[in-house]
Parts: structure tokens; sequence; C-alpha cells
């Protein structure tokens, strides 16, 4: 398999050096094109929607990186658009992990549960920070229409029971888009299994023309997420 036909082709963007991406740690953030969602207050659109607009990065010139900066960072930060849409990335996270033998934290809207199991399981990822976008029947505008309120529930569900019996590889984080209000919120909160926080992130309105706080505006989107 070609680096250019593999999930490698996904690879779009980097951060050399994260203080934040991570709690706790410092890092490094890998940017991962494609999305299963088409929320209409996304940041990083064209990561999600059109990856191709941006450079690929080279494999080669990813492990050159990792071998000369992995002595001055704490971890790996994968994030997206949605990593777990990416075909092959196991085989991703095995090659960081090979060649810089630090953890890994992935970044997910928790839509693909399977994938995030699966990749717990093998001890590709050691913490994986989900996305709860809110309560599950405003999931529908959340998204773009692209998750019902019943599959966003299945799908979460099967993530908060993943996170109680690895409480220690799990963190939820929930961002406060216009839509939501305080009662959403502590919705929300309501969702995640004992002994876990919801990290409130203040919404930051995305700096492009076709972005909407207002989901009756949003742009339409195809296939349901399952």
């Amino acid at each position: 398999m070609t680096e250019h036909s593999s999930g490698w082709n996904h690879l779009r963007g980097i951060e050399p050096l994260s203080l934040c991406d991570w709690p706790g740690r410092t890092c490094c953030v890998f940017f991962l094109g494609g999305c299963n969602l088409h929320c209409p207050t996304c940041h990083n659109f064209d990561m999600a929607w059109n990856m191709e607009r941006l450079p690929l990065l080279s494999r080669n010139d990813i492990k050159s990186f990792l071998r000369n900066r992995a002595q001055w960072l704490d971890g790996v930060t994968i994030t997206g658009g949605e990593p777990t849409t990416v075909p092959g990335l196991g085989e991703i996270l095995y090659e960081i992990k090979q060649v810089s033998e630090l953890p890994i934290k992935m970044d997910s809207n928790g839509m693909k549960p399977e994938i995030i199991e699966d990749i717990l399981q093998q001890g590709l990822a050691d913490m994986f920070a989900v996305d709860v976008k809110g309560p599950y029947e405003k999931y529908p505008a959340l998204t773009g229409q692209a998750v019902t309120a019943e599959a966003a529930r299945k799908n979460m569900e099967k993530v908060f029971e993943l996170a109680a019996a690895n409480p220690q590889a799990f963190y939820f984080r929930l961002t406060t888009v216009p839509i939501l209000t305080d009662e959403d919120v502590e919705t929300a909160k309501g969702y995640l299994p004992d002994g876990f926080d919801l990290t409130i992130q203040n919404y930051i309105p995305p700096r492009r023309e076709h972005a909407h706080a207002d989901y009756e505006a949003r742009r339409p989107v195809g296939d349901l997420v399952d």
C-alpha cells in the first residue's frame, strides 16, 4: 500500500508544539482530514470537509520530525477532522508509537465507538478526548443533520461504557456553542459515567462566511451516521 492510497493521505497538518491540547503534557499535534459530521460551527472546516485543499505531509518527514523532537515532548495528539473515519488509522498510530515511543491522545466525536474500542484494545492510543456535543435531541442541529438523536445516544452510550471500564483512558469535553443553554450543559453532564467531569470549552466563532451559530442557516449534509 502506497502512502498516497493509505490513511497517511489524510495527514494534512501539524502543530510542532502545543501546551494546551493534552492537559498536563507538552505535545505535538497531527491533523487528519475528513469527518463524518458537518457541524455548522466547525473551526477546521477545510480539514474536515475539503482536505484536498491542504498540503499533504510526507510520511517520511513526519517520522523524521518525531525522531528529532520526541525527547522534548511528553506525547502526541491526533486530531482532525475526525480520526476514526481515516482508513488504516491503526497503522498510523502504530508507526507513530514505534518511532516516537511517546503516549498518544486521540480526539474524537464518539460516533464510531467500535473504532475507539479497537484502538484502545490494541494499545495504540493511551488517552481519548471525546466531545459531548450536547443533549442527544440537539445532535441533529449540532452536527448539521449528520447524526440522529437515536444514533447519538447509541454511540455515546457505548463510549461511556468503555470509559467506565477504562477511566484512566478517557476525558470528555463540551463546547458552549450558541444553541446550547445552561440546562443543555447540565443534561450533557448527566450522561457521563460516575467519577467523570465534563470539561467546558468556551465557543469562539469560526472565521468563515458559511459558519452559522444559528443552526437553521447551516449547510446541508449527506449520509447519516449509523
